[in-house]
C-alpha cells in the first residue's frame, strides 16, 4: 500500500513539476506576446492574426499601425518608416469587420503606445453588417486582461510545438516588416490568373434601394470607429477605399447595387471629413489601377506595388479627399471609369 502510495505522489509531482516548466517556457518565450516583447534571437514565427495581434499590440515597440482586411497585408512597414518618418506595425485581420478593428483598437489605445498614426484601410461591403459582428471566433482570453484564463494559452499543445519547439529545431523566423503578406508571388499577378478563378455572380433583377446600406454603415461608424478617432485626438487617422478591380464592379452590377454601393461611399466619407484628426483616401477611382488586371491575383487583392503607391500616397496627399465635393468628383470618376470599361471585350477571351 505504501509504495503504491509513493508511487501516486511521484507522477503526480512529475506531473505538477511538468507543468510548471510548460507554462514557464511558454512564458519565458511567449511566442504570442502576451507578456513581453520578442527575446533578441529567439526565431519567432508570426503567422496567426487572431492569436498574436493583441500580444504585438500591447508589447511591440511602434508609434503608428497598419489595420484592415486583407487589402493591407501587403504593405511593407519599412515603406512609412523611409517615407514618412513612422515606426509602424501591422495588425490587419483577414476579411476583417469593423468590429475585428475596434478590438485590436481597444488593446492599442490600451497598451501606453503614444500612437501617432492609424493607417485604416476601410472596406465598405463591409459595414452593413452588426456591429459586434466578427469574421471569425476571437479567442478572448489573449484579448482581455484576465490572467487566470491564460491556462488556454500556457498549456496549448500547438502553441508549444509548433511556435516554440518547432522554432528552435528548425528555425524560420518572420520578417515583421512583411508579417501577414499574401501567399501570392509575381506570377500569379496576371489577368490569365485572374481570369480563370472569376465566377461572376447571377443577375439581381431588382435593384438594391440607394439608401439600403445607410444604416448599417452608419451604426457601424458610431460603434467602431468614430469613437476612437474622437477619444484620440492626438493620433492621425488615414482612412483609405482600397482599389478593387473592374471585375468587382461587375459584380456589384450584376448584383444591381452600385447606386447603393455609391451612396455608401459617399455616407463614410462625409461623416468622416469633418474630423481634424482624419484624412481620407480614395483610390478605386486610379483607372490604370483598376482596369488592369495584371495588377491583381483576383477580383479584389492587388499586388504589393500597388501598397507601395499607396504608401507614397499618404506621404505626399495624392488621391487625398478633403471635402464632399471632391468625394463626389471621385464618385463620379469611378462611374466614368465603370461606364468605360469594355466588359463584352474582356469576356469575350478564352483565359
Amino acid at each position: 500500500m505504501n509504495k503504491c502510495k509513493r508511487w501516486l505522489i511521484a507522477v503526480a509531482a512529475t506531473i505538477f513539476i511538468l507543468l510548471v516548466l510548460t507554462g514557464a517556457l511558454v512564458i519565458f518565450v511567449d511566442p504570442f506576446f502576451q507578456y513581453h516583447a520578442p527575446l533578441k534571437g529567439f526565431p519567432y514565427l508570426v503567422d496567426n492574426q487572431l492569436s498574436q495581434n493583441p500580444g504585438m499590440a500591447k508589447h511591440m515597440e511602434y508609434d503608428s499601425v497598419i489595420l484592415g482586411s486583407s487589402m493591407t497585408v501587403n504593405f511593407d512597414t519599412r515603406w512609412f518608416a523611409q517615407t514618412m518618418g513612422l515606426n509602424t506595425i501591422k495588425l490587419c485581420y483577414s476579411g476583417a469587420y469593423p468590429k475585428d478593428q475596434a478590438n485590436i483598437m481597444d488593446i492599442i489605445f490600451d497598451s501606453g503606445h503614444q500612437v501617432k498614426t492609424v493607417f485604416l484601410g476601410l472596406d465598405v461591403m463591409t459595414y452593413t453588417g452588426g456591429v459586434d459582428e466578427t469574421k471569425y471566433p476571437i479567442p478572448a482570453y489573449l484579448y482581455d486582461d484576465n490572467y487566470l484564463n491564460d491556462v488556454q494559452y500556457l498549456y496549448n499543445k500547438d502553441v508549444v510545438l509548433n511556435y516554440i519547439v518547432r522554432q528552435l529545431a528548425d528555425p524560420d523566423r518572420t520578417e515583421l516588416a512583411t508579417v501577414y503578406q499574401s501567399w501570392w508571388t509575381d506570377e500569379y499577378y496576371n489577368i490569365q490568373w485572374v481570369m480563370h478563378n472569376y465566377e461572376p455572380p447571377e443577375i439581381t433583377e431588382s435593384e438594391t434601394p440607394p439608401d439600403a446600406y445607410i444604416e448599417g454603415a452608419d451604426r457601424n461608424l458610431r460603434a467602431n470607429l468614430c469613437p476612437y478617432i474622437e477619444e484620440h485626438p492626438d493620433t492621425m487617422f488615414y482612412i483609405f477605399f482600397p482599389p478593387y478591380s473592374i471585375l468587382y464592379w461587375n459584380d456589384v452590377m450584376r448584383e444591381n447595387h452600385l447606386e447603393a454601393t455609391m451612396e455608401e461611399y459617399r455616407y463614410i466619407a462625409d461623416a468622416l471629413l469633418p474630423y481634424d484628426n482624419v484624412r481620407v483616401f480614395f483610390f478605386p477611382d486610379q483607372e490604370w489601377i483598376v482596369t488592369d488586371l495584371n495588377n491583381y491575383a483576383d477580383y479584389t487583392h492587388y499586388h504589393p506595388d500597388i501598397n507601395r503607391y499607396m504608401t507614397e500616397c499618404f506621404a505626399d496627399g495624392t488621391c487625398e479627399i478633403k471635402s464632399a465635393e471632391e468625394m463626389d468628383g471621385a464618385l463620379v470618376r469611378m462611374r466614368a471609369v465603370i461606364n468605360a470599361f469594355d466588359f463584352e471585350e474582356l469576356f469575350s477571351h478564352e483565359y
